[in-house]
C-alpha cells in the first residue's frame, strides 16, 4: 500500500522527477520516452513516478514550465543590476544563445517546443517564454533610448522579436550540432543586427 507523502515531501519528489525527466529528455530525446526512463534516471519505481504523474504528458507539462521559468529568470537576473545598457543588451544576447550542443536547459526546451505543434499546453508555454524573451529585450532597449545611447530605427518590440527570433533560429543549430554555426559566431550575428538598427557600437564576443 503506498503511503501518501507529506506536502514538502512531496514537493521535493516532483522536483527530483522533474530533473530527472530533464536528463532523461537531454540523453534520449522525446520519441520512445517512457516513465521508466524518468524513474531509472531518478532512482526510483515506475510506479512511484507514475502515482506522482499518472501520464507521461502530466510530467512533461511541468518540465517545460519549470525549463521555461529557469531559462527567463537567469536572462531577467543576470542584467537586473546592470547599469550600463550596452553591457545589459550583451548580457541578454549572451544568455539568450547556448554555450554548446548539449546544454541541457536549451537541450529541452527545443525538445518540447517541438512537441508544441502537437499540443496545446506546450504551444501556450513556447509562446509565454517568447513573450518574457520580447519583454526583456524590450526593457533592456527602452532603458538605453530613454538614456540616449540607442536609437532604434524601428518600433523596440519589433527589434526585439526579430532578436528572439533569431536567437531561436541560430540556438536550434547550435543543439543540432550544424559544425558551421558557434555559439560567439551567433551572438556576434545578433549584435550586429541590433548594432544596425540601434546606430550604436557594441563590442562583439570572442571565442572562448
Amino acid at each position: 500500500m503506498m503511503v501518501m507523502a507529506r506536502p514538502k515531501r512531496q514537493g521535493v519528489r516532483r522536483s527530483e522527477m522533474v530533473s530527472a525527466a530533464t536528463t532523461a529528455i537531454t540523453k534520449r530525446g522525446m520519441t520512445g520516452l517512457r516513465i521508466k526512463d524518468v524513474a531509472e534516471e531518478a532512482g526510483l519505481s515506475a510506479g512511484l513516478v507514475s502515482y506522482y504523474y499518472p501520464s507521461l504528458e502530466d510530467l512533461l507539462v511541468e518540465v517545460h514550465e519549470h525549463a521555461v521559468d529557469r531559462f527567463y529568470r537567469r536572462r531577467h537576473d543576470a542584467v537586473q543590476d546592470l547599469a550600463d545598457p550596452v553591457e545589459r543588451l550583451r548580457t541578454t544576447v549572451r544568455l539568450g544563445i547556448p554555450d554548446a550542443a548539449d546544454d541541457p536547459l536549451c537541450t529541452v526546451l527545443y525538445e518540447l517546443h517541438l512537441h508544441a505543434s502537437r499540443n496545446a499546453t506546450h504551444s501556450a508555454l513556447l509562446s509565454t517564454l517568447f513573450d518574457l524573451e520580447v519583454s526583456l529585450y524590450s526593457t533592456v532597449l527602452e532603458i538605453g533610448r530613454s538614456q540616449g545611447v540607442f536609437t532604434p530605427s524601428m518600433p523596440t518590440e519589433e527589434i526585439a522579436r526579430t532578436a528572439v527570433s533569431l536567437e531561436d533560429a541560430y540556438g536550434l543549430h547550435i543543439i543540432a550540432r550544424n559544425r558551421r554555426i558557434e555559439p560567439w559566431t551567433a551572438r556576434n550575428s545578433v549584435l550586429r543586427y541590433l548594432d544596425t538598427v540601434l546606430s550604436c557600437s557594441i563590442a562583439e564576443f570572442t571565442p572562448d
